[in-house]
């Protein structure tokens, strides 16, 4: 009898790490995460501004900021809708090789599919591969509506954008590196995967806040209570350093810098009441 072939192993799921042959180690278990936020939760967060919640973080969160917020500057193409707020989905693409279109021709629908999948509110997160030199726009008046159609309220993307009036005019906001004519070959890659834009990491899922400032990645440990310590901080901001020098005419300048360094004080007593939450440590 012809020997039989020996089974191939099923293949491993994307970015598990290859069979040692090792006995498997003891692992923690993963901590305790917060459960989604609630559309009607996120909702008030749109009524502040990035660095608003920025101030809020970084009292709240362990994390450090730097890891947080984006390094390379972003442009907004529709500052009159205001800040958005929703959970990452993520997608990988490029404009500038033709094969990927013509070797994967249902990588949209299925990209589409993963869209639908998930529940929002969402910002569609986009890496492009062609960066700096964004070859063609990802983003136009059919992709803004289809998307804003699945429950996805905006966009951050490191390649370019175009139809921005038709954009608008769907409510579809845009944070972008820049404008382009063509669609050139741009195509979706891989979706639902950690993706880098603007010098931030982003992982779907991730909890995003963006701007016309730009964008900040929420951590888990400074979801439940960031809504309270934003408008906490802006009271004490108003009340001490914001008035400090908005009512300070006829002072001499001897007497302004002792109120402004009084306020500063106050202002800091203040904030160092919003402590870190001890319910969700960043894992």
């Amino acid at each position: 009898m012809t020997p039989r072939r020996p089974r191939r192993p099923a293949a491993a799921a994307p970015g598990t790490p290859p069979a040692s042959g090792k006995p498997p180690v003891a692992r923690r278990p993963a901590r305790a995460q917060p459960p989604p936020l609630t559309p009607a939760q996120l909702l008030p967060l749109r009524r502040w501004n990035t660095p608003t919640v920025a101030n809020a973080l970084e009292r709240l969160s362990r994390r450090d900021p730097l890891e947080l917020v984006n390094r390379d500057e972003t442009r907004d193409f529709m500052p009159e809708l205001g800040a958005m707020v929703g959970y990452a989905v993520t997608v990988v693409i490029s404009g500038r090789d033709p094969r990927p279109r013509r070797e994967h021709p249902d990588n949209f629908d299925l990209y589409r599919a993963y869209l639908a999948s998930i529940p929002g509110p969402k910002i569609v997160v986009v890496q492009d591969l062609d960066r700096p030199h964004a070859c063609g726009a990802f983003w136009g008046e059919v992709g803004a509506v289809n998307a804003r159609a699945l429950g996805c309220v905006g966009t951050i993307t490191d390649g370019a954008v175009r139809d921005v009036a038709e954009m608008r005019a769907a409510g579809f906001k845009a944070l972008a590196r820049r404008l382009a004519v063509s669609h050139a070959h741009c195509w979706p890659l891989r979706w639902g995967v950690d993706v880098e834009v603007f010098g931030t990491k982003v992982r779907p899922g991730d909890l995003l806040h963006a701007d016309a400032h730009g964008f900040i990645v929420i951590p888990a440990d400074g979801q439940r209570r960031l809504l309270e310590a934003a408008r906490f901080l802006d009271d004490a901001e108003c009340d001490t350093v914001i008035a400090a020098g908005a009512d300070g005419s006829g002072q001499s300048t001897a007497e302004l810098l002792a109120r402004m360094n009084a306020a500063a004080a106050a202002y800091a007593a203040r904030a160092r009441l919003v402590r870190p939450s001890p319910v969700f440590p960043p894992a």
